[in-house]
């Protein structure tokens, strides 16, 4: 860390260094347990929604507008996932905490990519949802498989292009003081903030992607709900109000669980003077947990794939039976 002059490279006025370090958790004993933690997370997270996505790839009946959608939430899960826990592991377990400039603002884009492809894969099944429900007569010329795709093509290419821009961008800041990451992987803020020269523009973006991919999700499925509420208001029967309602059950568990916990952080980091331990803990929990929970919930609330998970146990036991009373 102290040795900055031999790590920096220099570009007329920009001076990047050479390596970041990542602090990560410090000063807290047995720590390496809560990374061990982190590691079974992974496991669990990856296994589930691999799952989920072999399940959806292979059965036809599951070939629909909204499992394109959950197809793709998994997708971004899997990446998350990957772009984050593998690099923790290898920084904090194995004492290698030091990352290279280029490789930082990689691990960078990836967790950024696949963390804002989750939030809007949530706006696209929240669409699903209100049409299905409020517009049901229209649902089929509105919402199909060629519209999802197009759909999901035209969101990868969009956040995409803002985050190589909000990565790129990092690329004209100055780093003449200090290399040292105050968080568990290349945050975005906490390496804009290291800058010597002015980051306004840094700033700017970084409220920008908070707004389009935290604030505007959470007002876009607010209204799909509101407008899907005040459908079910004129269902004249309970039965037909909650046939309805559970559609959309296994889409509000998906969204509570993501942006709760990342509301939370955000709020507990303005209110209180959370401690660069809290902060680490509370937010990689935020991003760890839901992708582990997601594939979960498709299992418990989803009664299509949890019916094809019976028929198949089913017909993997039929033959152990047969062998069984031979």
């Amino acid at each position: 860390m102290s040795s900055l002059n031999a790590s920096f490279s220099q570009n007329v006025s920009i001076v990047h260094p050479k390596y970041f370090f990542i602090v990560g958790l410090s000063g807290i004993p047995y720590s390496s347990y809560y990374y061990i933690f982190l590691f079974m997370i992974y496991f669990i997270t990856v296994i589930g929604n691999s799952i989920v996505l072999l399940i959806i790839a292979f059965e036809r009946s599951l070939h629909s507008p909204k499992y394109i959608g959950v197809f793709n939430l998994a997708l971004a899960d899997i990446g998350e996932t990957n772009a984050l826990i593998p690099n923790m592991m290898n920084n904090f377990l194995f004492d290698s905490q030091y990352i290279s400039f280029n490789a930082c603002l990689a691990n960078m884009f990836f967790v950024f990519l696949f963390s804002s492809m989750q939030s809007v894969t949530l706006v696209v099944l929240a669409y699903d949802r209100f049409i299905a429900i409020c517009l049901p007569l229209r649902y089929h010329a509105l919402v199909n498989n060629t519209s999802m795709v197009l759909v999901f093509s035209a969101v990868w290419a969009f956040n995409f292009s803002i985050v190589a821009l909000m990565v790129s961008l990092i690329t004209r800041l100055s780093f003449c003081e200090s290399n040292v990451i105050q968080s568990y992987f290349c945050d975005h803020g906490p390496v804009f903030r290291l800058a010597c020269n002015d980051n306004s523009i840094n700033k700017i973006i970084a409220f920008l992607v908070s707004a389009l991919y935290l604030v505007a999700p959470l007002i876009i499925i607010f209204l799909s709900y509101m407008g899907i509420f005040l459908a079910l208001i004129k269902i004249t029967t309970w039965q037909g109000r909650l046939k309805a309602l559970k559609t959309c059950f296994s889409h509000l568990f998906l969204v509570g669980i993501y942006f709760l916990p990342i509301c939370c952080s955000y709020i507990a980091a303005i209110l209180v003077s959370l401690t660069p331990n809290a902060r680490v803990i509370s937010t990689s929990l935020a991003y760890a947990v839901p992708p582990m929970l997601n594939p979960i919930i498709y299992v418990l609330k989803t009664a299509e794939i949890k019916d094809i998970i019976q028929k198949m146990l089913k017909n993997k036991s039929a033959p152990i039976r047969e062998n069984i009373f031979k």
